[in-house]
């Protein structure tokens, strides 16, 4: 009797960045990438969840034309490349139901379908409200070895990937589009090697990369053998397509690309999330108001880093107010960035809008009412350049301000994009020494001075907040963890200090929800994530 050769599989995992919406776009990208996997000698085509529609394409899923594009979308490019497998993922309707399905694409047809079965309800993630669940494995075989598909929340909890296992599959083929947070990778490794520890089986796992209004995917897509250790990581922040073999029983050990720091990861994730939402929507540039402060100075070097400085445009708004480092410091690093750099003296408008409103304020005392008004004439500055030029206004404020509301509505909040509005005031210092690491474009001054509005004379933020890493320590327990001021002040904080904070994170929901959107890169940022009424009498818990 013959021997018979033992399997060798050769998956090709596309790390793509698709656009919602972008039906024919997207389906472009998958048959580039299944033009790539071929040249290189794939079997296999392995792409990310719902990569035809993009993700998430939230109440698109509840048009039923949606569901009969893609559907004709999904069926044209069956007849691509008929002689390898692609694995696609789609939104799928059928009999009075909606699925998060992927389809094998094989000889010219669509040969077998997967739906999703746990559909995550949680953060960012909100697909129970789109799809029923699906509730049966699939297995196809491919070059003598059985193959399993699951989707995403499939690996994260028990039952899809056992169920797989046990229908005979000695490979798990995962399609994902897990948004990004801090640490992100690091988890995802975690909670697969958990799974594999129980099923046995290796994993390969295809991530989507891009960003999509407030979420960054982050892509870096990898591969874990049977015993759950790494045998291929793709870059991260970035497309990519990399070769997976299967051979013997086992996955070979391929690229393994380093891991990035902490900083490094967030820096990227922010400068892909602005070149996308810039270039997906169609801007043509961005317009930044300048302070002379470390938040304007990030946002500004994250914008060029991404758009170029031919895209990008700064302008310095000084009042009486404004020290003349400030000016100094922004001239300077306009001119070492390239970008440019207009000033306008908002004085003029102040005077005007004093005598404009003396008659009304007369025998009232100055108080923030004069310094906000400060802000919306920089704000009306700032959106007057941007209705001219079609460039829209990224805002500068950081995920401190916007918790206690130390930011002004319709003045330093007006813009299209928040930049860094997921990003503690201490970790926007720890971004600004990462990018001077790579060159040098940030003064030194406006590192090392202390963070001021520049609103009135010798005003610091801290005559007003506690200082920054109490303060960001105190919001991140309250609100990414939900302890409560019983709890952060068992913790060692002062009762004060806890009082103050909470009270004014409450007392400032009503900006947010007038707040632009913007990048999340925590584990809960003021966005989808973050839904507590504006309007609440409840009282936490303090003893």
């Amino acid at each position: 009797m013959p021997i018979q050769p033992r399997a060798h599989l050769k998956i090709a995992v596309a790390q793509i960045n698709c656009t919602v919406g972008d039906l024919a776009g997207n389906a472009r990208l998958i048959l580039a990438a299944a033009g790539r996997a071929r040249a290189l000698g794939a079997d296999l085509l392995l792409t990310p969840e719902l990569a035809l529609s993009g993700y998430p394409p939230e109440d698109l899923l509840l048009r039923p034309d949606f569901y009969r594009a893609c559907a004709r979308e999904l069926q044209q490019m069956a007849a691509a490349y008929p002689d390898l497998t692609l694995v696609v993922g789609h939104p799928e309707a059928q009999d009075g139901c909606t699925y998060n399905a992927a389809s094998v694409l094989r000889g010219g047809r669509i040969e077998a379908r997967y739906r999703k079965t746990l559909l995550p309800n949680s953060d960012v993630l909100d697909e129970e409200r789109y799809f029923s669940a699906g509730d049966s494995p699939c297995v196809i075989e491919v070059c003598g070895v059985r193959v399993g598909l699951v989707i995403c929340e499939d690996v994260w909890r028990p039952g899809p990937a056992e169920a797989s296992r046990d229908a005979g599959a000695q490979l798990l083929l995962a399609l994902n589009a897990s948004p990004y947070h801090l640490d992100k990778l690091k988890l995802r490794y975690a909670v697969l090697k958990s799974r594999i520890a129980v099923i046995g089986i290796p994993i390969i796992y295809s991530n989507m990369v891009g960003g999509q209004d407030e979420l960054v995917f982050d892509g870096a897509s990898f591969a874990l053998d049977g015993d759950g250790r790494l045998c291929h990581q793709l870059p991260a922040f970035e497309e990519a397509l990399e070769v997976v073999e299967y051979a013997n029983g086992k996955l070979l050990p391929g690229r393994v690309e380093a891991a990035l720091t902490l900083e490094a990861e967030a820096y990227a994730a922010l400068k892909l999330g602005v070149a996308d939402y810039l270039g997906k929507n169609g801007f043509p540039g961005a317009i930044i108001g300048l302070s002379g402060g470390v938040d304007s100075a990030l946002t500004l070097a994250i914008a060029v880093d991404a758009l170029g400085p031919e895209r990008v445009r700064a302008v310095m708004m000084p009042s009486p107010f404004t020290a003349p480092m400030s000016i100094d410091d922004s001239r300077a690093m306009v001119k070492s960035l390239g970008v440019r750099y207009d000033e306008i003296s908002i004085e003029p408008a102040m005077r005007t809008f004093a005598e404009l409103l003396a008659p009304q304020f007369a025998g009232l005392a100055a108080d923030t009412t004069e310094e906000n008004l400060q802000a919306r004439i920089r704000g009306m500055i700032l959106m007057a350049l941007s209705n001219k030029s079609g460039a829209i206004v990224l805002t500068t404020g950081n995920k401190s301000e916007m918790a206690v509301g130390y930011a002004t509505l319709y003045g330093d909040m007006a813009g299209g994009f928040a930049v860094i509005k997921d990003i503690y005031k201490t970790f926007v210092y720890r971004l600004c020494e990462y990018r001077n690491a790579l060159g040098k474009v940030i003064p030194e001054n406006i590192l090392t001075r202390a963070p001021s509005a520049e609103l009135k004379p010798g005003q610091l933020d801290q005559d007003t907040l506690p200082p920054y890493a109490v303060l960001d320590a105190i919001i991140e327990a309250y609100m990414e963890r939900d302890e409560s001021p019983r709890e952060i002040i068992a913790r060692g904080f002062l009762a004060g200090d806890v009082r103050r904070v909470v009270g004014m994170l409450k007392r400032s929901e009503y900006k947010r929800r007038q707040s632009p959107v913007g990048i999340r890169i925590t584990r809960r940022g003021f966005g989808k994530d973050w839904r507590y009424p504006i309007t609440s009498r409840y009282v936490d818990e303090w003893q």
